[in-house]
């Protein structure tokens, strides 16, 4: 808090709001100090004045003064009108007059100043107030200055909140979900209802790993279980996506970005336009919002025998000088931002190998880093000696990739969440001190997992994503600032209704207009209306004339093809059995012969038949061998 960077970054000057106090010692030292200057110089042109006098000789004549000597007027003389003493000075030379009182003389006056600095009850009534006392307090003991008397509950979704984040002037609050799905809350716009202003799916189908406002607060960093990070602005709209790297390349430096899932990423506390972002590649790049098409630069964690090694979380130091990462082969390591090839600091044995550390936050004095552990620990380190642990925290369940960890805006506390299986308890908001490591207050939050927790430090309101779909925010009316409290005091909206006095129809369906015949009040307003109509003012196509033209068939015409088509198409007669088809012009064949029969009258020969049962009589005279076989 003593930095000037880091305060004029984060947008506050102190903690909280504070009383106007005065250094009432420094103000009386002041005033005794000028005071004995000030009657220092008056006893310094009296002791002149006399020499003077003495080396002058005697006329024997006394000079008399231009104005009478009060001893009210040379009181006032050491509070500060040196004019009129220099001229009483001048005027009463030869020291006529009343003799100058006791009280002020050079002793008397030293004495009354250093009086001066006893305290009064006066002085008493206008430093000790309540609310100093209440604050001195708050200031010894940190839990007191935990804002946890009122919460309000966001309903995000039904699954579980992954992201959360929070501009720096603490206006708006964004969460993000296993559901896929980015909400944005307003707290300066909404009701009592509690509902989101816009909701939105910037990755599709991939659960959101990361939600970060940028330090100015314009842009929104949205990391997802893609390769590709986004940008969104204030309002959920794309300002860019990052460029997606060639995954048959092997060596992940030569390729424009991440070839493989996210896991997290972080914007540069003092650059607006850098961010950083880690992936299952096996690197961790820093890229810049000007440049989408690559990145700026590309950094490799190696574990100890120089294999690539995954980093599960990223984060910058506060002055931004610092890139550090914390890997699935339990180590932390920390580069230089303008060094990529080897780190500055690591720790090989962090946490347990295997294991996915879910968070790195440094604190606001930049000397201490925590990291939360998928070992179930967490632990703070010493960026001067970063061997050892400071501190070791254990028991604590984590069964989350993003768990988070943060320090109070004082730097005397360090929060984190704890993990709970569905049905087996309460997830718990649990506060350590941040120099012992005991654990002062924690904070049943629901009956499911705690795992993203932000305390902003101009708000003073500590915002929790839990597992089972709810961002919960804690206040406290005297000393949060704005953020839940706006949105509380207002009433819910009702819904607008117009009062009016209706009356109920019973309507039959055809006798609505659209079944409704309109009745014919003019026949030449029903031509005209008639012309309008397409389909009935549609001219008739004439007959075509010919073999046919457009895909319609002519008419028949004279040919006798035609004609043959014409009457076998307009013979209605069944002629699936041919027999009696020829048959049943047998008799008109016989009497009234035309075609073959005049022609043979005189030539033809009586027709003699076979009689039927001879036949069948010499059949079965017949040899067996010539039979016919049936």
């Amino acid at each position: 808090m003593d930095d000037p960077d880091i305060g004029a970054v984060m947008g506050f000057s102190g903690f909280g709001k504070k009383a106007r106090t005065f250094d009432l010692e420094a103000i009386f030292e002041q005033t005794r100090r000028t005071a004995i200057e000030r009657s220092r110089k008056v006893l310094e042109k009296e002791q002149t004045a006399a020499e003077s006098l003495q080396s002058t000789p005697c006329t024997g004549k006394l000079s008399t003064p231009t104005r009478k000597e009060h001893p009210e007027a040379i009181a006032r003389s050491p509070v500060g009108d040196e004019s009129e003493n220099e001229d009483s000075d001048s005027s009463s030379s030869d020291l006529i007059g009343p003799p100058v009182p006791s009280s002020l003389s050079r002793l008397s006056v030293e004495e009354q100043a250093n009086a001066a600095d006893l305290p009064t009850s006066s002085d008493k009534l206008l430093g000790d107030t309540d609310e100093e006392e209440e604050e001195d307090d708050d200031d010894d003991n940190p839990v007191k200055r935990i804002p946890d008397s009122h919460e309000i509950t966001l309903i995000h979704g039904k699954k579980t909140v992954s992201a959360l984040g929070l501009d720096p002037s603490g206006a708006r609050l964004v969460t993000g979900g296993y559901d896929y799905e980015v909400k944005l809350w307003d707290f300066a716009g909404m009701d009592a209802s509690l509902q989101a202003f816009r909701s939105l799916q910037p990755c599709e189908c991939h659960q959101i790993k990361s939600l970060q406002y940028s330090a100015t607060g314009d842009v929104i960093l949205c990391v997802a279980g893609s390769a590709q990070a986004k940008v969104l602005d204030r309002d959920g709209f794309q300002v860019m996506e990052c460029a997606k790297g060639d995954q048959y390349i092997v060596d992940q430096a030569k390729t424009k970005g991440h070839t493989a899932m996210l896991n997290g990423g972080a914007w540069h506390p003092k650059i607006k336009e850098e961010f950083v972002t880690c992936s299952n590649d096996g690197t961790v790049r820093t890229w810049d919002m000007n440049n989408e098409k690559k990145h700026k630069n590309v950094f490799k964690p190696r574990t100890a025998q120089g294999k690539r090694s995954i980093p599960t979380t990223c984060a910058y130091s506060r002055d931004g000088k610092l890139i550090a990462a914390a890997c699935q082969d339990g180590s932390i390591q920390i580069w230089d931002r303008n060094m990529n090839v080897h780190t500055k600091f690591h720790n090989r044995q962090a946490h347990v190998p295997g294991s996915d550390t879910s968070c790195l936050s440094f604190s606001y004095d930049g000397t201490t880093l925590a990291s939360r552990g998928g070992d179930d620990t967490i632990k703070t380190w010493d960026m001067r000696n970063f061997r050892n642990p400071l501190n070791v925290a254990t028991d604590l369940p984590n069964i989350f990739p993003m768990t988070d960890c943060c320090f109070s805006p004082d730097d005397k506390l360090l929060v984190t969440g704890t993990s709970v299986r569905k049905g087996q308890g309460s997830g718990k908001l649990l506060f350590f001190n941040r120099e012992t490591f005991q654990r002062l207050y924690e904070i049943e939050v629901t009956d499911a997992s705690v795992i993203r927790c932000l305390w902003h430090p101009k708000l003073n309101q500590i915002m929790v994503g839990t597992g089972n779909g709810l961002a919960k925010v804690y206040y406290h009316p005297v000393k949060s600032q704005r953020g839940a409290k706006l949105c509380v005091v207002k009433t819910k909206r009702k819904a607008k209704q117009s009062q009016t006095v209706t009356q109920d129809y019973i309507i039959t369906p055809h006798a609505l207009p659209m079944f409704r015949e309109p009745r014919q009040k003019s026949t030449r307003k029903q031509l005209e209306k008639d012309r309008l109509d397409p389909v009935k003012s549609h001219k008739p196509e004439p007959p075509v004339s010919g073999p046919g033209r457009g895909g319609r068939v002519g008419t028949h015409g004279g040919t006798l093809s035609s004609f043959i088509v014409k009457n076998i198409a307009l013979d209605k007669t069944d002629d699936s059995n041919p027999r009696e088809a020829i048959l049943r012009h047998a008799k008109d064949a016989e009497q009234n012969p035309y075609w073959v029969a005049p022609a043979y009258v005189k030539t033809q020969p009586h027709a003699v038949f076979a009689d039927v049962e001879s036949e069948e009589e010499l059949e079965d005279d017949e040899p067996e061998w010539k039979k016919r076989k049936l």
